[in-house]
Formats: C-alpha cells, structure tokens, sequence
C-alpha cells in the first residue's frame, strides 16, 4: 500500500495513463487501484466514486494544458507566431507521445466528449467549461492580430471556435489514423479561417 501521502498522487497517475489507453467507461475501481498499487479503502478515501475520479484527472490535466497555452499564447511574440507555436507544440507533444507508447493518444478532452457527453452531466460541464476557456484564450490573440489588420475576420469568437473545433478534429484524425501527418495542415487551415492575408501567411 502507498503512503497517504502519495496515494491519492499515485490513484491519479494510474487513472491518467488508463484513461489515455482505454477510455473512462471500460475502466474499473478495482483495475485503477491495481495500477496504482493501492486498495480500495485508499481510493475511497479519496474520492467518492470514479466519476469523481474521473473529475480530478480531467482537472489536472487540464492545469497542465492552461500553464502550456498560457505560456505559448500569452508572451511576447506577435499574435499570429503565437498561435502557429500552439498547433506546432500540439503537434510535437502528439509525435513525442506516440514515439513512446507506439499510438496517438488524441486530446483527453475530446476524447472524454465524444465518450461522456451524453452520459454524465457533471463531466459535460467541466469539459465545456476547458473548451471555452480554450476559445477564450485563443480569441484574445485573434482579436490582437485583428487589431493589428493581420486577419480580417470579423467576429473574433467564432474565429476562435472554429480554430480549436479545427485543432481537435486534426487530432481526432491523427489519432483515428495513428499518423501525426495528420496535423501538418493546421496551420495553413487557421490562416484560412482567420482570413489571413498573403503577406502574413509568407511572414508567419
């Protein structure tokens, strides 16, 4: 049995890597608490039930994704580098992971919603709540690169949607195929939903 101190740490790393191999709904309590090398009474004491589980994974991972986009969204660099750096760290954190696992794990989240969606409402919220503030991150740097007459879309928070809606389908896509070549259009299709001028896809 794990410490508790690392217990409730180690239930959540087995339930990371389970529900990236496996999806939520296979899983069970007692396969989770075997990878994590713990009984149950530990993940009990944890959480209440593997929704609630399922609720903390989506929640950490979702900690790590915002530190990353904040990070590549957010620095100094002009709007549109910025968000060709996003479909570039996608694409490589994709090609790294099926490097060592030998598939493309595809993105939790749209993984979860194609899954979950109709089936579990308090999962259906956070996950919209993560994709909206994924528009809303990258609606800030559309509406920038607006300001700057880069693109010429008008309504910057359906640019955005469409942005992360093209972002997630690619990934569906390189994972349904297992081949990372999958994403080597997103950058183009963006400059293409943004409406992006000639000048700027050459510059970009």
């Amino acid at each position: 049995m794990g410490r508790t101190s690392d217990a409730k740490e180690k239930i959540l790393t087995a339930a990371h890597s389970l529900i990236e191999q496996r999806g939520y709904t296979a899983l069970g309590i007692a396969e989770i608490c075997k990878a994590a090398d713990v009984p149950k009474g530990s993940f009990y004491y944890f959480f209440e039930s593997k929704e609630a589980l399922a609720l903390a994974v989506i929640d950490q991972q979702w900690e790590s994704q915002c530190g990353d986009w904040a990070r590549v969204l957010r620095d100094d660099a002009e709007p549109l580098r910025r968000l060709r750096r996003l479909m570039e760290e996608t694409e490589a954190g994709l090609r790294e992971g099926q490097q060592s696992c030998g598939t493309v794990s595809g993105c939790m989240f749209g993984n979860l919603t194609l899954e979950l969606s109709n089936q579990t409402e308090p999962i259906r919220e956070r996950l919209k709540e993560i994709f909206d503030a994924q528009v809303k991150m990258v609606d800030e740097v559309i509406t920038e690169a607006r300001e700057r007459g880069e693109v010429s879309v008008t309504d910057t928070g359906e640019a955005a949607r469409s942005i992360v809606a093209q972002l997630e389908g690619q990934v569906l896509f390189a994972k349904l195929y297992n081949n990372t070549q999958r994403l080597e259009v997103l950058w183009e299709n963006c400059l293409s939903l943004l409406s992006a001028g000639r000048a700027v896809t050459v510059t970009a």
